[in-house]
């Protein structure tokens, strides 16, 4: 089954004409954010990176289309040209779901987090998503209330999405213990243990392992045809040779959380606080392995979006129904 797919003329959505072939011949798709080139490297390396995601995309046999927000409208897929312009433009704010309305109402730029580039790719039809990582439950939550829009939009949309994990700055058995609560699917490509984006490895065993492709394309699917309403996480970890140590991001993350809080640094400035606090304790490693899961989870989403592909062209070919005898 086919996530559901409204009129796409309800929505001002404005897609490249890249997009819109593969819409209308079929073709397997990949939806990206655009907040990783206005807020990840600086220029022009965020506009390389974005480019080599985007070819990475291709190498699975997908179509790329990264989203982001202009004049009003809601770009579905990237040109050249247009991600030049995002990447070199300073001061483009990031636009969550929350912020949508808000920011199209208002006309100019925005750059998606993994929460609107979901609820979007949801409504241009598009079934797969790649993001490095994924927000989550913050230390400190059980107090504070603080749980990334992600979780929340996991929820509600329809979308398979490829990351390498969440971030050791999060607390992540909490997080784990959201997806459960709120049956979000989730398994692992690669590994035993859920990864945490730089890391390979948190400690939490994940709840599946898959590493067949054809599989998984089938577990998404079965997921949305039993009445699932919400995303499918599939996780996969960074490459070996990219990787930073466990204990040495715990370290850096233990003590600059000390700091921030006789800083007084709480909420939205706590986690550029810790971030920054572990590129400058790796001394640049941390920038590279950014690059390097953003590459690796893209790759996995176009090969992924196109075994989802081809198992529907195959069966309809064949013209049989896909659970035949499964059910």
């Amino acid at each position: 089954m086919i996530p559901f797919r409204p009129e796409l003329s309800d929505y001002p959505l404005v897609f490249s004409d890249e997009v819109a072939e593969a819409i209308a011949s079929g073709a397997p798709i990949v939806a990206l954010e655009s907040n990783v080139i206005t807020h990840g490297l600086p220029y022009p390396h965020n506009a390389a990176t974005a480019r080599k995601v985007e070819q990475a995309v291709r190498d699975g046999g997908a179509v790329p289309a990264t989203i982001g927000i202009e004049d009003g409208s809601i770009l579905v897929g990237m040109t050249d040209e247009d991600i030049e312009r995002f990447a070199s433009t300073p001061g483009i704010p990031k636009v969550s779901s929350r912020d949508l309305p808000i920011v199209l109402a208002r006309g100019g730029k925005g750059a998606t987090t993994v929460a609107s580039s979901v609820a979007i790719a949801e409504l241009a039809g598009i079934a797969f998503f790649a993001s490095a990582g994924i927000g989550g439950v913050h230390r400190g939550a059980q107090t504070t209330m603080d749980i990334s829009s992600d979780l929340i939009q996991f929820t509600r949309s329809k979308v398979a999405v490829i990351c390498a994990g969440a971030k050791s700055i999060l607390d992540l058995g909490l997080t784990m213990e959201f997806l459960e609560t709120h049956c979000v699917p989730l398994v692992t490509y690669g590994c035993d243990e859920f990864p945490a984006f730089y890391c390979r490895t948190s400690g939490i065993p994940s709840p599946h392992r898959i590493d067949d492709e054809r599989s998984i394309a089938r577990a998404v699917d079965a997921h949305w045809s039993l009445g699932g309403r919400g995303s499918f996480l599939i996780a996969t970890p960074i490459a070996q040779q990219d990787a930073i140590d466990n204990e040495e991001v715990d370290t850096v993350i233990a003590h600059a959380t000390a700091a921030a809080e006789r800083e007084g640094v709480r909420g939205n400035a706590l986690t550029k606080y810790l971030m920054r606090a572990v590129d400058q304790a790796t001394e640049g490693r941390a920038a590279l392995a950014n690059a390097s899961v953003l590459i690796s989870t893209a790759a996995l989403a176009g090969r992924l979006a196109t075994a989802h592909t081809r198992l529907y062209s195959e069966d309809l070919f064949a013209g049989t129904d896909p659970w035949d005898g499964q059910r």
